[in-house]
């Protein structure tokens, strides 16, 4: 990520914090798929922590369906943060910074729609993982590279450039971790549709997930675009299509 990029991504998001809930439909939906997973697994009590927590839709799901544990809430957003109310546990932090050192290690390290955000992250992936404790998990979901096949295909079509930001691949962020640490590695392929393909890219900027590090386009780029943008078979809608890696790996 540039540092212009990075300078542009927490005011976004600070911006979007009052309304993020009421758009953040598809990360609300993989936060709760993300905490069932957990659920399954043997993962010690202890210090549990969101990295990214944004309003804390992931903890509030881990909380929900592990009554009785706390989940420490981390975002670089303090207007994120400040819409979880006086209750919960949260520190504003920078996660492009090493993590804190606590007393005792985390026994849960989770973080969903994150990790794309960071500079570097297949190498923060691994930091992450060594900050675990022994016996330690992290539950992650991160949008990839092959995402948004439907955007690229139009911007090509209508010879405007795609401003999607880029995405982790999928090898590289396993490249670095131990096979017996990966617990469960799967691709999500999800996707949404719209009456107009421009209602599918709303929910990004709605929610504060529009930074990029690509030239903005123009009023008649975009329309271009979206008249260029393909009709799925079998469909009478278009789709955006995310591929989500959901991983959960043990120390």
């Amino acid at each position: 990520m540039t540092e212009a990029w990075r300078q542009q991504v927490l005011p976004r998001f600070d911006g979007a914090a009052s309304h993020y809930d009421g758009e953040a439909n598809l990360q609300r939906v993989i936060a709760e798929r993300l905490a069932s997973l957990c659920m399954q697994q043997p993962i010690p009590a202890g210090l549990w922590v969101d990295l990214g927590s944004g309003t804390g839709l992931l903890a509030d799901a881990l909380e929900r369906q592990c009554p009785g544990q706390q989940v420490l809430r981390l975002d670089g957003s303090q207007a994120m943060l400040s819409q979880q109310g006086q209750q919960p546990s949260v520190l504003a932090f920078d996660l492009n910074n090493p993590l804190p050192h606590w007393p005792a290690p985390p026994t849960l390290l989770a973080s969903s729609f994150v990790l794309h955000w960071l500079n570097c992250p297949a190498k923060t992936l691994q930091h992450w993982l060594n900050c675990l404790a022994v016996d330690g998990w992290m539950a992650l979901s991160v949008p990839i590279e092959g995402s948004f096949p439907q955007w690229h295909q139009a911007a090509a079509r209508a010879g405007a450039a795609c401003t999607a930001m880029p995405l982790p691949d999928r090898d590289n962020l396993l490249a670095g971790l131990q096979p017996s640490a990966i617990q469960h590695c799967t691709v999500l392929n999800v996707t949404q549709r719209a009456e107009h393909a421009v209602r599918l890219l709303k929910p990004m900027t709605a929610t504060g997930a529009d930074s990029t590090p690509a030239q903005r386009l123009s009023t008649a780029s975009w329309r271009r675009l979206f008249h260029a943008w393909p009709q799925d078979e079998g469909s009478d809608h278009p789709g955006l299509t995310w591929k989500i890696l959901i991983l959960l790996l043990r120390r």
